[in-house]
């Protein structure tokens, strides 16, 4: 996409939407234009900057658009509806300061998201992949225990977002198999036969294992789906904690510590995790009990984390079936596939 005005951001419609935000009390939308635009792996976005008139001393608004990447590796659209979703959904529901405010969230002409701009006051906590600081970890993981914590067994989950029960561990089972062969192939020696057997034995355990946990329906939550640092927007100022979780195009309903496995252990180098990994889980359980969450100890904490672990070995099949290039799947099998030995992931097979 060039750095064009899309049809969803010129002055006019600007203007009606941030006048029913209660953004623009009076006044109108002149002109737009495009600070920054970048591609993501999944969609282009834009910062776009709002001249204001008829106000008095106004001074120029800005707003973060995102829409779809036309040469997205991944259906673009399923990725906006999820998002869209998200935010006409789940947003509006969730406590006020860990998401950025959304003033539209629309499929119509191609999906698009319009969200206040956080440029000033936030920014993304490092630069890929540095690693975050114990410090900025824990307040990141903060944000998702409260974020957790709200839709801990929420009595309207089902109703917001799907449960996953049969048909989808189903559907999940039929696909997977077809996808690792083709991985299997394409990494040839590369691909150890004790490796293999691990996603052998996966296979063959899966669905007790997973349908055990999940389908009790007891100790969920919604998760981002997508829980890298780099996927929330980190305070400027080192005081604040006011973290804010963003890319919501991977939520579902499931157990917690499929968020921390897929930040610690698929994003983390083992000597990192080794070293940090437990007590930023204990930290997290803190924040998530202090939050409200009871009857949860750390223990079933543990337990779930390893359970995740185990199961985030596909994270790297899938990146790749998808067209998500090696210089991110390579590295997130190497580093996965260290944490299941390190943590005994194979012991829950029985």
């Amino acid at each position: 996409m060039s750095d064009s005005i899309p049809d969803a951001a010129t002055p006019e419609h600007l203007t009606d939407v941030l006048r029913r935000a209660g953004v623009l009390s009076a006044g109108k939308i002149t002109s737009v234009s495009v600070d920054s635009s970048r591609q993501m792996i999944l969609s282009t976005v834009m910062r776009l900057r709002l001249e204001v008139e008829g106000t008095p001393g106004a001074t120029p608004l800005s707003l973060f658009f995102k829409t779809r990447r036309p040469d997205s590796p991944i259906d673009a659209e399923a990725i906006g509806r999820a998002e869209v979703d998200f935010y006409s959904r789940v947003a509006p529901l969730t406590p006020g300061g860990l998401l950025p405010l959304c003033f539209e969230a629309a499929m119509e002409g191609g999906w698009h998201l319009l969200l206040e701009d956080l440029s000033d006051s936030h920014d993304i906590v490092s630069q890929w992949p540095l690693p975050p600081t114990v410090e900025q970890v824990d307040r990141i993981l903060g944000a998702h225990a409260r974020f957790h914590a709200f839709w801990w067994d929420h009595p309207a989950l089902g109703s917001v977002g799907a449960f996953l029960d049969t048909g989808g561990f189903d559907r999940f089972l039929a696909e997977f198999p077809a996808q690792l062969a083709v991985f299997v192939d394409r990494l040839g020696d590369r691909m150890s036969s004790e490796r293999r057997r691990i996603y052998e034995r996966m296979i063959t355990h899966a669905p007790r294992l997973f349908a055990e946990r999940y389908r009790p329906h007891r100790n969920l939550t919604l998760l981002h789906g997508d829980a890298h640092v780099w996927n929330a927007l980190y305070p400027r100022d080192p005081a604040s904690d006011d973290v804010r979780l963003i890319d919501w195009d991977a939520w579902r309903i499931d157990v917690a510590t499929d968020d921390l496995a897929y930040m610690i252990a698929v994003h983390w180098s083992p000597e990192r995790r080794r070293r940090l990994e437990r007590e930023c889980l204990r930290r997290y359980h803190a924040a998530l009990s202090a939050a409200g969450v009871k009857g949860y100890d750390f223990e079933e904490l543990w337990r779930d984390y390893r359970l995740s672990v185990l199961s985030q070995i596909t994270t790297p099949v899938w990146q790749a079936a998808h067209g998500i290039g090696p210089w991110i799947w390579w590295y997130n099998y190497e580093r996965i596939m260290a944490a299941v030995d390190d943590l005994d992931c194979l012991e829950l097979l029985g």
